[in-house]
């Protein structure tokens, strides 16, 4: 097949969706498919009479491929290197090769990657993509819908409200809350803007700094436990995996650097447990219009209550990934899982 894997864009996760869609560009090159990486927002400036060309360039756009650091990127600079200064998100090239291909494979994180809003567009242009539909994206991504959605759904997650920047005065005791809390923006991932907070000078110093990613915010209990995640692929859930950060908790930096965790699938807890989360996985799944794959992520309290806190749906792609770890406890090797998903992206979507 001829695949286009998008990456990159303008989110905080550029350098996760880079590496991600690296690893998916490769494995996809190893299992016989001419593929090729490419930066939906940078683009591929290139003779539009010779683009069919590119699926065969013997670089297969690797060289964009990033290293990801203990600091989010810096967008404003990646937004001064485009070289046409155009203030449209799809770059040079993007829409017209991804016609081309057979199916773009969505290898982004974060933003308007996953937010729906490409999925909506790729819908009217006629254009195959891999992960969830434009209306689950868009649900899953503001996690204050997704508070609302859980709450009346029956899906259990952490008691919570969500505040507007015009708000940010509101004491506490209005938004019917009390510390410690887990503040965190309405539309973010890879833990970015997220912020543990026990005291009020803690509490107003994370609205500042969370609301540099966006005009919401969630806030809702701190749930002291064990943190989790569980993939589902086509409706199906995966073995539970357990993260275990060696210090604090599952930041931007412990997701990303090397041995900053312990992973450990299947999870070392009792099946009922196990049998739990996923079935509150599924629950979560369909109450949010999901299709085709995602990742739940969950903490497990002393007690031995679940807590869903949000859902991932276009999860990380490396080898090393939750998601693919995972799938590779039931024996599906990442690059099965890489052909998986484009398999379950055409039929739930297209006629095959």
């Amino acid at each position: 097949m001829k695949i286009i894997v998008l990456a990159g864009g303008l989110s905080t996760e550029r350098d996760v969706s880079l590496t991600s869609a690296a690893g998916i560009c490769k494995t996809l090159l190893e299992r016989g498919h001419d593929a090729f990486l490419l930066d939906v927002f940078l683009g591929l400036p290139y003779d539009s009479s010779r683009l069919e060309e590119v699926f065969t360039l013997p670089d297969h756009g690797l060289g964009i491929s990033a290293n990801i650091g203990t600091e989010e990127p810096d967008l404003e600079a990646i937004k001064a290197s485009r070289p046409d200064q155009s203030d449209c998100f799809l770059g040079p090239n993007v829409i017209e090769l991804c016609r081309m291909a057979d199916i773009t494979f969505l290898g982004l994180h974060g933003g308007e990657g996953e937010n729906g809003k490409l999925q909506a567009t790729f819908d009217l242009l006629g254009i195959r993509y891999t992960g969830p539909n434009s209306l689950g994206c868009a649900l899953a991504m503001d996690k204050g819908v997704t508070k609302q959605i859980f709450l009346q759904s029956g899906v259990e997650t952490p008691n919570g409200t969500w505040l507007f920047k015009k708000d940010k005065n509101t004491s506490l005791a209005d938004l019917g809350l009390e510390l410690p809390l887990v503040i965190k923006p309405c539309a973010g991932g890879s833990s970015i803007g997220v912020y543990i907070v026990k005291t009020e000078e803690e509490y107003d110093n994370a609205l500042k700094n969370s609301f540099r990613y966006g005009d919401e915010v969630v806030l809702e209990a701190y749930i002291k436990g064990r943190e989790f995640a569980c993939g589902i692929i086509d409706g199906e859930a995966l073995p539970p995996i357990e993260i275990i950060p060696k210090s604090g908790w599952f930041d931007y930096a412990n997701k990303y650097q090397a041995n900053a965790t312990e992973e450990v699938c299947p999870a070392d807890i009792p099946a009922e447990t196990a049998e739990r989360m996923k079935e509150i996985t599924v629950r979560a799944y369909r109450a949010l219009k999901l299709d085709v794959y995602s990742r739940a992520d969950f903490i497990l309290d002393a007690e031995g209550n679940l807590y869903c806190l949000e859902v991932n749906t276009l999860p990380g792609m490396t080898a090393a990934s939750l998601l693919p770890k995972e799938a590779k406890a039931v024996g599906i090797e990442y690059g099965e899982l890489c052909e998986l998903i484009i398999q379950k992206s055409l039929e739930a979507r297209y006629t095959v």
